[in-house]
């Protein structure tokens, strides 16, 4: 049997070798042994804190829920997910914060879709992942974990941020000027309108939506999202 501690040494572990190698040791790792050799530890190291995350998360004890979770709040997550699966999906399509192997970056000229919503929304829609899975599982060993995603991605996009601005400091900056950090910030200040979402991210984000709340019932034995319901 684990212990809660347990998840909580996995969780530091899994965030910081993150943020280690990400920003204070990426440079001088990756002069010491090269782009592909870094992004090979990188992956590996990443692999085996979240494995480690996942088995500790398995043997810890389950604890008694914070609070009552009862259909009110199951239907505002179920919405929110619904949000980060769009989130998500768009991210996945020609979204400047990616990685681009050395090659120049190119920024759209508008914030459209998903990128008028926030330039980061792959980190947001895990964001919204961890904080509704602590509003509908409030026990301790998920909360950490939960809690540990969240601090990831949200101190990861800031991060990056900063990475890019010394990176590409004549484009980043000018996207930064187009979209916000925090959801819906960059409409709310005129900067960005709402609006622009391809067909292929509203159904993509759907079906990933439908596919993972239903994956709930085989994978951890109980419903969530629109299948509590059904």
């Amino acid at each position: 049997m684990g212990s809660i501690n347990a998840v909580v040494a996995a969780a530091i572990g899994f965030v910081g070798s993150h943020f280690l190698l990400s920003h204070p040791l990426r440079g001088r790792l990756v002069r010491a042994i090269g782009q592909a050799q870094f992004q090979g530890v990188y992956s590996l190291i990443a692999l085996l804190t979240f494995g480690w995350l996942i088995v500790a998360y398995r043997n810890a004890p389950l604890t008694a829920q914070l609070w009552a979770v009862g259909d009110g709040l199951w239907a505002v997550v179920t919405v929110l997910m619904l949000i980060a699966s769009v989130l998500l999906v768009g991210s996945l399509i020609r979204n400047p914060a990616l990685p681009t192997g050395g090659r120049p970056a190119s920024l759209p000229e508008t914030a459209r879709g998903v990128y008028a919503v926030t330039r980061h929304p792959m980190m947001w829609s895990f964001a919204l992942w961890g904080l509704c899975h602590i509003a509908v599982f409030p026990v301790a060993k998920n909360i950490i974990v939960a809690a540990a995603i969240v601090l990831l991605a949200l101190v990861g996009a800031a991060l990056q941020d900063r990475k890019k601005e010394r990176l590409q400091p004549d484009l980043w900056p000018a996207w930064e000027s187009k979209t916000s950090y925090l959801p819906f910030a960059a409409i709310a200040a005129g900067r960005a309108r709402l609006g622009g979402f391809s067909l292929q991210v509203l159904l993509g984000g759907l079906v990933v939506w439908l596919a993972t709340s239903w994956a709930h019932i085989p994978l951890a034995g109980w419903a969530a999202g629109i299948w509590r319901w059904w």
